[in-house]
């Protein structure tokens, strides 16, 4: 069952956690669902398009990350580990007991060690173009990596929107490196993802970052089924948005209206579903 979050419909603030002052905003009501954006993104650039949508029927808590968007940083590395703690901790902060968590690229990552550090705290899981490991990643990812320097980003949009909003404008090379640094190979033991439990819906772009391949093997992982109508369905699905690359995920608006469907079906279905009868 969901605990009551403690704050009123569409409420904006800060919250003392891990060190950070980390902003949030709270849209709708009903149970909580919680929203964790990609890298370099805050919550406005990610969550725009579809949040009304979602804060339709769900108390809507949307954080930015560890020196994302109006949260400050600390002296720490930006690991997903760290942000998954601070997850937690803002949940706590809440006086949220629980909640469905939807997580988008370095996001889903997020969700992802949420659920495996934290399992009490998530209900439902979506993760849309994450993954367990680097190797999942497509050919020359790390190559693009290795070219990285902060002086690239200096001058983009992604400066003057952390300008717009970081209560340290002046920052950003800061930011950039450690945001290159996070880029570091990672990868997290099958058995961690095997261990979750909650329902989860995965969701990625048939020319995503993400490979098919890796995309395949955490739904198998997460005890996805082969041969529905015999075998029966499980409480992971997978969602293969045609077309479409790690950006074009969100930034393609038919992709959002797409999810505006199927997030709220799977939020609300019971899980496993039947399959259909003939």
């Amino acid at each position: 069952m969901f605990a009551t979050p403690a704050f009123a419909e569409d409420r904006t603030g800060t919250l003392p956690v891990n060190g950070l002052e980390m902003y949030y905003e709270i849209h709708g009501e009903g149970e909580p669902l919680v929203l964790i954006h990609g890298a370099w993104m805050n919550i406005d650039t990610n969550w725009a398009a579809l949040m009304p949508t979602l804060a339709m029927d769900h108390k809507v808590i949307a954080l930015e990350m560890q020196g994302h968007g109006r949260t400050t940083d600390r002296d720490t590395p930006i690991t997903y580990e760290g942000m998954a703690d601070d997850v937690a901790a803002a949940l706590d902060a809440l006086q949220v007991e629980k909640a469905d968590i939807f997580g988008y690229s370095m996001g889903a990552g997020i969700a992802l060690q949420l659920v495996i550090r934290h399992p009490e705290k998530v209900e439902r899981l979506i993760a849309a173009s994450g993954g367990y490991s680097t190797d999942g990643l497509a050919e020359g990812y790390d190559a693009m990596v290795a070219t990285m320097t902060p002086e690239m980003f200096v001058g983009t949009p992604l400066e003057s929107e952390y300008k717009r909003l970081s209560p340290t404008p002046d920052h950003f090379r800061d930011f950039a490196v450690k945001m290159i640094a996070f880029e570091a190979p990672f990868s997290w033991p099958e058995s961690d993802i095997k261990a979750i439990k909650a329902p989860t819906l995965l969701i990625g772009g048939d020319a995503d970052i993400v490979t098919l391949e890796h995309q395949a093997s955490l739904y198998r992982l997460l005890g996805g089924t082969e041969n529905g109508d015999i075998n029966g369905l499980s409480t992971a699905q997978l969602l293969i948005l045609p077309g479409t690359s790690h950006i074009g995920v969100f930034f393609n608006p038919l992709n959002v209206e797409i999810m505006k469907l199927a997030v709220p079906a799977f939020l609300s279905a019971e899980l496993p579903p039947k399959p259909p009868q003939f």
